[in-house]
């Protein structure tokens, strides 16, 4: 059967601030999951805590909302349990940047199969506009007393070092390019990121959509904004690990780290760094449990009916003793 896009919205009330770019990215996932026809029954929504945590409530598939930074760990969980869900997860740069990024450093060395997505406006949008891991250094959103002072991560650059392997950004209001990037990350063979930029109008009066659009940065000779935004695939920049080598990896790992530090007059959208040459790690179990696949934790009978453990672990309960 054929699934619709309304097949995928949910009827549930969504009260975010008018103008949130979280619609906008609602709309594209679920425009996203319509276009790879993914089963509603085999895939699953995780989101953790702040505006961005209601994002489960609002696609039609399987859904959970979790603990503040803790969303990679039941989503890995959930794909490691059954390799043939499609997962998705869906943080906020709060949640997942700031509490979530020991779990954000140590999911890059698994690789796991799933998309996870990091909504970014610079603030605590749920907790009335704190700065957020992503806020510039000395920047002052309205919501602040006093200039920001911490440095900023960097999601993709952090992304990269950690061995994510598909990294990407795009931008709330550029539905297409958006939607596109959802695909191309779902598509991937092992651990995506997309960074979404988004404005919040709310609390940040600094990174608005006008100031994404150039309002600021006016061409002298056509009196026409220059938009900040432009797509690094439009450039012909190729951000693909195509061989097995030290020389090309080194290569495409130093251009994505050099474009990721891009910003300010002119910020880069786009697919920075794709590589389906490392494992991942349902290969990684595989190559240790043969029948991984075929007979995965999901579907193994544990206990009977009546609850009564269908297997025995005398044996290593007794080899533990001292």
């Amino acid at each position: 059967m054929t699934l619709r896009l309304a097949d995928y919205k949910t009827e549930v009330h969504n009260d975010w601030c008018p103008g949130c770019g979280d619609f906008g990215i609602i709309n594209a996932i679920q425009m996203a999951l319509a276009e790879l026809q993914i089963q509603r029954d085999k895939s699953v929504v995780f989101s953790g805590i702040g505006c961005s945590g209601k994002t489960a409530h609002f696609i039609n598939i399987n859904g959970m909302h979790v603990p503040h930074g803790r969303l990679l760990t039941y989503a890995q969980g959930a794909k490691i349990a059954n390799p043939k869900l499609t997962v998705i997860g869906t943080a906020g740069d709060g949640d997942g940047l700031g509490i979530g990024a020991g779990h954000f450093v140590a999911a890059g060395r698994r690789n796991v199969d799933m998309t996870y997505m990091i909504y970014d406006n610079g603030v605590y949008g749920l907790t009335k506009g704190q700065a957020s891991p992503t806020l510039k250094l000395g920047e002052q959103t309205k919501s602040l007393s006093n200039p920001n002072p911490n440095y900023d991560v960097n999601p993709i650059g952090l992304a990269i070092a950690s061995g994510f392997t598909f990294v990407a950004r795009s931008y709330s209001y550029s539905i297409k390019h958006l939607v596109k990037t959802i695909v191309r990350a779902i598509k991937h063979k092992g651990l995506a990121l997309i960074q979404i930029l988004q404005p919040c109008p709310t609390y940040n009066d600094i990174n608005t959509r006008d100031w994404y659009a150039g309002s600021d940065n006016i061409d002298e000779t056509t009196k026409k904004p220059i938009p900040r935004l432009y797509d690094l695939q439009e450039t012909g920049y190729d951000p693909i690990v195509h061989y097995n080598s030290t020389a090309d990896l080194d290569e495409k790992l130093t251009q994505a780290l050099v474009k990721s530090l891009e910003w300010g007059d002119k910020i880069p959208i786009g697919i920075f760094y794709k590589n389906e040459i490392i494992s991942t790690f349902g290969k990684r179990i595989r190559d240790i449990v043969p029948n991984y696949l075929e007979n995965p934790p999901a579907i193994q009978t544990i206990s009977t009916k009546d609850g009564k453990p269908t297997t025995d672990i005398s044996e290593i309960l007794s080899s533990l003793k001292v």
